[in-house]
């Protein structure tokens, strides 16, 4: 965690916040932003928009996560931390969510100056949990609490190796809105009539994960009891080989998921981990396992986005491929929800951030903290 002088090293550049507030917004195609929102990909030099990436709105919604997450934590009464809460929910408030439902219900995924709004909405179960919330919460141009209710029509409840969950398949969804929002307790309309909240529904994704991994449909190497993990991630390909008389193909960068794939043997650590709150009697054996047995994975930055180890990579002094990168989407629920674990930290600083309060009860969200 940053200290509090750490503000002192802001500086307007593409790595500061007033920059993200300073910086262009509009209809350019080389703008970092427009009607508040941000593109998926900025230059890391000049924080303007590369290849040709979307306004995204939930890549925006993680940002204005954080950016309230820093507000709530620097509360004192001092002229740099005031400024601080007065630049995040400058922010927070300059998101234009209404203009993102783009005459809809439900809000759209994105906009390219280009051709206009993506023709996909946030549909079904998924990491947009956490941009309705703070959609419905926003003091200024809040979604119509309708439009979750249209979102929650499209989820869809499964039973897997005997366990009943709201269906998602990459594990990240379960995991990146629990970040930020504590779910323990708490109830919206789905999940009253299901009899559970969604902390205990990631906690069963996590154990159906586990449980596709001990019965390996694929007959993949590695999975185990103690060796899964499948949630979007980098993996070895584009590429096929042939493993045990079949051809196996191989992806790059995809959102792997279970139980029907895409599944090439990608395993990927920070899955594991990002569900430690969940179930830390299944994930904390997981990590000792990839410790013991896979001591490639891990370096001074902590553990590397994936690993398959099915893949033939060639090299007889290696086991199978291992990602030689590393990705802030990967790390950052790492760092976080081991805190979420040791001390509820960071939920607590959404607990207490009015609008997000707002915005959950806006959604139907009763009970427990609430």
């Amino acid at each position: 965690m940053l200290g509090r002088e750490a503000h002192k090293s802001f500086r307007k550049n593409s790595n500061s916040p007033q920059f993200f507030w300073e910086s262009r917004q509009g209809k350019e195609q080389d703008a970092t932003g427009y009607k508040g929102f941000f593109y998926h990909f900025l230059d890391m030099k000049t924080g303007r928009r590369v290849w040709k990436s979307e306004l995204s709105s939930i890549d925006t919604a993680f940002f204005l996560a954080g950016a309230l997450a820093a507000v709530q934590y620097f509360n004192r009464h001092t002229k740099e931390e005031e400024s601080i809460r007065m630049l995040g929910y400058a922010l927070y408030r300059r998101a234009d969510w209404k203009w993102m439902l783009n005459g809809g219900k439900r809000v759209t995924m994105g906009w390219k100056p280009e051709s206009g709004f993506l023709k996909y909405r946030w549909e079904g179960y998924s990491e947009g949990l956490i941009l309705y919330a703070l959609a419905l919460g926003s003091p200024t141009f809040p979604l119509p609490a309708e439009s979750y209710q249209a979102w929650l029509k499209t989820y869809k409840w499964k039973k897997l190796y005997g366990i009943e969950f709201l269906y998602a398949g990459p594990l990240f969804i379960h995991q990146l809105s629990h970040v930020w929002i504590d779910f323990r307790g708490i109830q919206d309309e789905f999940m009253r009539e299901k009899g559970i909240d969604y902390f205990e529904n990631s906690r069963r994704a996590s154990y159906i994960q586990q449980q596709y991994a001990i019965r390996n449909p694929k007959k993949f190497k590695g999975y185990e009891k103690n060796c899964w993990g499948i949630t979007a991630s980098d993996g070895p390909g584009p590429a096929t080989q042939k493993i045990g008389g079949k051809i196996v193909k191989f992806y790059d960068y995809t959102a792997r998921k279970i139980p029907n794939g895409p599944d090439d043997g990608t395993l990927a650590p920070w899955a594991a981990i990002a569900s430690l709150p969940f179930a830390p009697e299944i994930v904390l054996p997981a990590l000792d396992h990839f410790n013991r047995n896979y001591p490639d994975m891990t370096s001074k930055y902590g553990f590397k986005c994936s690993f398959n180890p099915t893949f033939e990579s060639g090299n007889q002094d290696t086991r199978g491929w291992v990602s030689k990168g590393y990705y802030g989407l990967d790390q950052g629920p790492i760092v976080l929800m081991i805190e979420n674990y040791r001390t509820g930290f960071f939920w607590q600083l959404l607990r207490d951030c009015p609008y997000m309060a707002t915005g959950l009860r806006r959604a139907g969200f009763t009970g427990g903290w609430l």
